[in-house]
């Protein structure tokens, strides 16, 4: 009432007063304590701010700190200033005292720092505001929906900054790393921008196929369910498998020249390969393996009832054909002689009609043929017929094969000659 004055002023100094004005709000923990009653120039040109603050917070003591803040972005004259006190043990500043220059703070303006950066990041900055404006376009209340996960991600955002301030050390390492990290992707700037392109094209070719990926994400549960036990069966017998592998390993030192051995033949075996290729699988009807396999169910239905009865009639003739094989060289001599006999041709290619009927000479052991009178022509049928053995109808073979003796026969009776 009387022009005086009993509020509890300290003037802080500032390197910029950052838009502040007579008026503008003192606050302690967000809470207003005060007002801004001056701002003025020392001789140094730093601002000198006058704080008056309420009997509730005053006195204020040394270590205590100010803090120029805005109110938002936007706009002019909405700074105050923000008083973090300090320890009641401190001394005390007394009225008109002064919080220096290294315990105050100025905020940087925004358009100092729009000022720090060149025309094309800005025009970059400004090309990112208007996307977030399109993105955002008609979408206000999911956006509003959305503004209550920013409080969470604030403190789960000021917890990681905590944990990267922790190791100082690891930091700075990640950060120098990351720099050379993002230098390097800048040098491939091209690439970069075609693997996005690339990466946009497979995105829409996904996109065109949603309903056989949530027709393939649908079976994936059962999959991995079964891929699950497959693994848990496969660890026993990589087991097994590593025992083998043990076992394999002094062999495998012999397989390289074996493999060196074995190219020339791989190369010789292309044309065969080729001819195969053709054997299994080839244009046209009923002339390949392929359609062959194909037939075989209605082979295989006709020959249910015969090949049983073929079986039996074989092994009712085996003891037949035991019996008769002993006999091959008979009957092959019988058959390839007994058209001689009869034949026009005799073995110099000669026309002639010979059929004798009695041999007129007898084969001396000397291979040598002495001529035989009349009387005794016939005196090997005289005698009977000769009892060969098994195979004795032809002259003996070199390996003696033949004749095979048996009962009722005489090795020793076989054709003349050689």
């Amino acid at each position: 009432m009387f022009g005086g004055s009993g509020s509890y002023r300290v003037k802080a100094v500032f390197d910029n007063a950052g838009q502040l004005v007579a008026g503008n709000q003192v606050r302690v923990g967000g809470q207003p304590v005060g007002r801004i009653a001056d701002v003025e120039l020392d001789d140094r040109a730093n601002a000198v701010v006058t704080l008056e603050v309420e009997d509730g917070v005053a006195p204020l003591h040394t270590g205590t700190t100010a803090t120029i803040r805005a109110s938002s972005l936007s706009g002019i004259a909405n700074r105050y200033v923000s008083l973090k006190p300090g320890p009641n043990s401190n001394d005390e500043i007394e009225d008109g005292g002064r919080i220096g220059a290294d315990e105050t703070s100025a905020p940087v303006d925004l358009d100092a720092l729009f000022n720090s950066l060149d025309a094309k990041t800005r025009a970059g900055l400004r090309n990112v505001i208007r996307g977030y404006g399109d993105w955002y376009d008609t979408r206000g209340e999911e956006a509003g929906q959305a503004t209550k996960y920013f409080a969470p991600f604030l403190t789960s955002g000021s917890e990681l900054a905590q944990e990267l301030t922790l190791d100082q050390a690891v930091l700075d390492r990640f950060l120098k790393d990351g720099a050379a990290t993002v230098s390097a992707i800048a040098e491939r700037r091209d690439d970069l921008a075609g693997l996005v392109v690339n990466t946009n094209q497979a995105m829409a070719a996904i996109g065109d196929e949603s309903t056989s990926l949530q027709r393939a994400l649908e079976l994936l549960p059962g999959t991995m369910r079964k891929a699950n036990t497959t693994f848990v069966n496969l660890r026993a017998t990589l087991d097994d498998l590593e025992l083998l592998v043990n076992e394999s390993k002094p062999a495998t030192r012999k397989l390289e020249p074996f493999f060196r051995e074995l190219r020339p033949l791989v190369a010789d075996l292309r044309p065969t390969i080729a001819d195969l290729r053709d054997l299994i699988r080839l244009p046209g009807a009923g002339n390949d393996l392929t359609e062959l396999t194909a037939a075989q169910p209605r082979l295989a239905s006709l020959t249910a009832s015969v090949f049983p009865r073929g079986i039996r009639t074989l092994d009712e003739a085996q003891p037949v054909i035991s019996y008769a094989r002993q006999y091959t060289p008979d009957i092959a001599g019988w058959l390839t002689k007994f058209g001689e006999v009869a034949a026009y041709y005799d073995a110099n290619g000669h026309y002639a009609r010979v059929m004798p009927a009695f041999s007129p000479a007898r084969l001396n052991p000397d291979n040598t043929l002495t001529a035989l009178p009349p009387q005794q022509r016939t005196e090997g049928f005289q005698r009977g017929i000769f009892h060969y053995c098994p195979g004795g109808a032809v002259q003996p073979p070199p390996d003696g094969s033949a004749p095979v003796p048996a009962e009722g026969c005489n090795p020793s009776d076989h054709p003349p000659g050689p």
